[in-house]
């Protein structure tokens, strides 16, 4: 006879059904991201100054190990990761405005779908790093500037999802019957279309984050970005490049690491996020 486990052996994660698994990996990603945000706000940008322990190796006391200047890498790292996420904010929900204002637009009338495709198009066939440098230059570099370079050039991708999906509801009866009973474009975006791509607007802006924080640290490194002064990750990686050939390694390596793990929770949080509101993704 087969006795039951008792549940304080069962594991927790274990116990819980797809939809509460989703929902606490959201949380715990989501409880990461904002402690290094607030660590990082927290911090003052202008670091203390120590010769007397430069270029140290990491040790327990400094585990990322120091700088040049004797600055403690851990903190200018998680002080550079605090920018890059507020610039990943800032720039994906400015993208997501876009694409959500262009998708609406392309399906007003044919004219206007056929502007916005042939934006689309020309956007997507210039390359990314080059469409940033641009956008960045002409903006007066800064934070400012990286925001919308990248907003500008990241909203290609959910205005194509978007406009599909506007287009596809168009073609639906209860609009069809709207259309009848005199109401307007306006109203039919408001009450019928905007409620059902709501969603897929907040996913969206969501993936584009990974992007948004790869691109910055993209172009700040390669000079068109942030300004020197600035603690950002692509500042301290252009940086560190001048003391590699010395063995600093952990002066690009630590830096770098953090970089890819903040991108690789906001990709978790992304897709656990389209899997809650999209039931087709949940058997993926």
């Amino acid at each position: 006879m087969m006795t039951e486990i008792p549940w304080y052996n069962k594991g927790l994660f274990s116990s819980l059904n797809l939809r509460q698994k989703t929902l606490l990996t959201i949380g715990l990603t989501g409880l990461i991201l904002l402690v290094i945000f607030i660590c990082g706000w927290m911090t003052n940008a202008n670091l203390p100054t120590d010769f007397s322990i430069k270029m140290q190796a990491p040790s327990l006391v400094h585990p990322f190990g120091t700088d040049w200047m004797g600055r403690d890498m851990f903190t200018r790292t998680i002080k550079g990761l605090s920018l890059s996420i507020v610039i990943g904010i800032g720039a994906s929900v400015i993208s997501s405005i876009i694409a959500t204002i262009l998708a609406f637009l392309a399906s007003a009338n044919k004219w206007l779908d056929e502007a916005v495709s042939w934006a689309i198009d020309l956007f997507a066939s210039i390359p990314h790093i080059l469409l940033l440098m641009m956008i960045s230059i002409a903006l007066g570099k800064g934070a400012f500037g990286v925001i919308m370079a990248v907003a500008f050039s990241h909203w290609v991708n959910l205005t194509r999802v978007l406009r599909a999906e506007v287009l596809q509801i168009n073609t639906s009866e209860y609009v069809a019957l709207s259309n009848r009973l005199g109401r307007s474009k306006l109203w039919i975006a408001k009450e019928h279309i905007l409620p059902l791509v709501i969603s897929q607007i907040f996913v969206g802006t969501l993936l584009v984050f990974p992007h948004a924080i790869m691109h910055e640290a993209s172009i700040t490194f390669l000079g068109f970005g942030l300004s020197p002064h600035e603690p950002a990750i692509g500042i301290i990686l252009s940086e560190s490049m001048s003391y590699l050939a010395m063995g600093a390694w952990w002066l690009a390596f630590f830096p770098g690491l953090a970089l890819l793990i903040v991108v690789l929770l906001f990709d978790i949080i992304g897709d656990n996020l389209k899997r809650l509101l999209d039931p087709g993704e949940a058997n993926n």
